[in-house]
């Protein structure tokens, strides 16, 4: 079959591996829907494949998983390495339910230093397409913040914006409390500048040292010309890159390394990346990759380092909690993303080892809070299907807010729990219209219409329960959508605010006969309640700020129909501003080119319908 071929009813497997090639590539195993179940990868495709289809297969996993394919689709490749390639992107394509998924996609920061006379130090993320230099990349936000802080302590290297620094006539605060030589108001000259951005490059890249051999020479020359004010600063200095350095470095470990150590329990998995860089430790960061059952910590390590470098810089050596299936096939991968020779260690001894300790010791601390916090998520669950009377504990609850300033920019928010807590990618924000500023319940009404009339159109599964920040009254418009979209099973529950809206007082308005219900303020069941409703009403108020925010930096003359921005410009620079333009008659407005007499009565009428 070919990569264009369309999945079949039914899959006849002794066919297919009898014209099956023995070249290296990829196989991806699809359902009866053409959804990817697995991508692997193979020596030979037709030994490999073929094992999948014998009598008495060990893992029950691999049974279900082979029970539903109905199409199996291969990509030749030239080497082995190519297809382990091509098997991690095509794996971070289709995210497939039988292999081992790495969920963080997010590109990680730098710090940037800009091309400029005098160059601005910066944090950084995305595609590195600015000129100037890049570091990193750092493992997470706060370790760029943190470097950020202390390059600027260090040798003031400024931070402002280009357009800031070019319209100053006085120095910022940024000059006052030590943090910027203030440049923008030359006072200082470009090559005392060029000097801080090189000692703070240095530092960067790992040459403290040289940095500190710098500056203790500069303090003896500018202590025997006897400018001792000078000197002192320059001692303070040294005195505080010192600090930082003996706090920074990695004792024994030089260039650039990665540290990453796994630790499994209980079908869950934590991984703790450490980033060396230059001999200076920038962090670590925990991921929890997505693990099929009957998954060693050898296959995960191979999974995760092969999807983990697909699109960030990989290091000469990287150092492993456990040994990688195929080390050597996965340093060749490795080293054609790289451009040059990587090692893989795990065997390690002295001051590695203590550092892989750390780490291994980082990832199994993660794993047991995050095994914790699910366990009382369960713990919550169950409370609140006895407090709810429910036959069995809910796996999906949903919670609508709404929030407006005195009916300006409405927006409701719908936020999504399972369990294991919130499900952000399911979070959604609705922007509503045409309605009465202020009212409430028409609010609720929409956003529920919307968000339900989607969900059957098959864009998500219905949730177990429906809470609504409110009382009878917003729970009388949830099971009228409900009822005109003839959704069924989803119990409602009104979260109505108790007295002085103190937290412990809600009372839950139920949609069944029981009537209003309220839980004792020890309730765990009251606690999950009020933490869906909490983070539902932070979703709006974020949302609606952002939807306020827009409207007032947008030109009231932009919901004018016919005014383009030609006609916009034309207008504000004949009348000098907005406010000229307000002030204006018809007859003047008309006078200006391309505003017709009927298109100046249109605009009188909608600055002045006050």
């Amino acid at each position: 079959m070919t990569e264009e071929s369309a999945p079949e009813p039914g899959f006849d497997a002794k066919s297919f591996l009898a014209g099956l090639t023995r070249h290296p590539g990829v196989y991806r195993m699809l359902d009866e829907d053409g959804v990817v179940l697995y991508v692997g990868k193979a020596k030979n495709l037709r030994n490999r494949v073929s094992s999948y289809f014998r009598r008495n297969l060990p893992s029950p996993r691999i049974r279900s998983m082979v029970a539903q394919i109905r199409d199996v689709q291969v990509t030749v490749t030239t080497t082995e390495a190519e297809a382990l390639l091509l098997e991690n992107n095509l794996i971070k394509q289709h995210r497939p339910r039988y292999n081992v998924l790495l969920r963080d996609d997010k590109s990680y920061p730098y710090i940037h230093l800009s091309q400029h006379t005098y160059p601005r130090l910066t944090f950084h993320r995305g595609a590195r397409k600015k000129p100037g230099r890049y570091f990193g990349p750092y493992p997470s936000t706060p370790a760029v913040r943190d470097t950020l802080n202390l390059l600027q302590k260090l040798f003031l290297i400024r931070p402002c914006k280009d357009s800031f620094f070019e319209n100053r006539s006085r120095p910022c605060l940024q000059y006052q409390i030590k943090r910027c030589t203030a440049p923008c108001v030359g006072l200082i000259d470009p090559l005392a500048y060029d000097r801080d951005v090189k000692h703070a490059v240095d530092f960067l890249e790992g040459r403290s040292d040289q940095v500190m051999r710098d500056l203790v020479a500069e303090m003896e020359t500018a202590s025997a010309r006897l400018e001792f004010e000078r000197a002192a600063q320059l001692r303070d200095q040294i005195t505080r890159l010192r600090q930082i350095s003996e706090r920074q470095y990695v004792s024994g470990e030089g260039g650039d390394v990665d540290i990453i150590a796994a630790a499994l329990e209980g079908g869950q998995v934590c991984v703790q990346v450490f980033s060396i860089r230059g001999g200076l430790n920038l962090g670590n960061r925990a991921l929890f990759p997505s693990l099929p059952e009957e998954t060693s910590g050898e296959a995960l390590m191979t999974a995760f380092l092969g999807q983990y470098y697909l699109s960030r810089e990989v290091p000469p050596q990287i150092i492993v909690s456990h040994a990688p299936e195929e080390p050597d096939l996965l340093e060749e991968m490795l080293a054609m993303q790289r451009g040059h020779k990587v090692t893989l260690a795990w065997n390690v001894r002295a001051e590695r080892a203590r550092w892989l300790e750390m780490a291994q010791r980082n990832a199994q601390m993660s794993l047991a809070t995050r095994l914790a916090g699910r366990a009382g998520m369960r713990e919550r669950l169950e409370a609140l299907r006895e407090a709810l009377e429910l036959e069995e504990v809910p796996t999906r609850m949903e919670c609508f807010d709404i929030s407006h300033s005195q009916g300006e920019a409405t927006v409701a928010s719908c936020v999504v729990f399972n369990p294991e807590g919130p499900l952000k990618s399911d979070y959604r924000r609705f922007n509503i219209r045409d309605i009465t500023p202020g009212d409430d319940y028409a609010a609720m009404h929409q956003a529920l219409h919307r968000r339900y009339t989607r969900l059957k159109e098959g864009e998500a599964r219905l949730p177990d329960i429906l809470f609504i920040d409110g009382g009878k009254g917003q729970v009388r418009q949830a099971l009228e959508v409900l009822e005109e979209l003839q959704v069924e099973g989803v119990m409602v529950v009104g979260i109505a605010k108790g007295e002085d809206r103190r937290p412990g007082l809600e009372t839950l308005i139920l949609s069944d006969e029981r009537g209003p219900s309220i839980l004792p303020p020890s309730s765990k069941a009251l606690h999950l309640i009020q933490q869906v409703r909490d983070e539902a009403h932070r979703f709006a108020i974020t949302g609606h700020r952002q939807q306020r925010a827009k409207a007032r930096n947008t030109s009231p003359l932009e919901q004018i129909p016919g005014m383009g921005p030609k006609r916009r410009q034309q207008l504000l620079k004949h009348f000098g501003g907005l406010r000229g333009v307000s002030s204006a008659r018809v007859e003047e407005l008309a006078k200006v080119p391309g505003i017709s007499r009927k298109l100046a009565q249109q605009i009188f009428d909608s600055l002045h319908d006050d």
